[in-house]
């Protein structure tokens, strides 16, 4: 599958309300993730709809999932999340990238911020 196939399903699977959701959850929550009883119990799908939607999200690349004994945990996938933006930013500014500063720049916290 091309890049561009693949960003097409990332970006399709970010569009739909409840999986931007899901994914929104998974991101705050970092790499620990979530079992997935608890995803659907946070955000108030019922489990048959949200394992639909978490098919979706791991076929675009945005979470993955392992096994800790009898339960799924699921965590947004950081490589995907990374890919993303590197596709949407590659030729950024006409493939001048120090005209994306400003973007980097709200993307990182200052020093300060960051320890607040």
């Amino acid at each position: 599958m091309k890049q561009e196939e693949i960003m097409l399903a990332a970006f399709g699977a970010l569009a739909q309300a409840t999986r931007m959701a899901v994914f929104r959850l998974l991101v705050r929550q970092g790499p620990q993730g979530l079992p997935a009883g608890e995803i659907a119990r946070r955000l108030g799908v019922p489990q048959n709809t949200l394992s639909t939607h978490l098919a979706v999200l791991a076929r675009g690349g945005l979470v993955t999932s392992r096994r800790e004994g009898r339960r799924i945990i699921y965590a947004a996938s950081m490589a995907g999340v990374r890919d993303m933006v590197l596709f949407l930013t590659r030729d950024c500014c006409a493939g001048r990238p120090e005209k994306c500063c400003e973007l980097v720049d709200m993307l990182m916290p200052a020093q300060g911020e960051a320890a607040s």
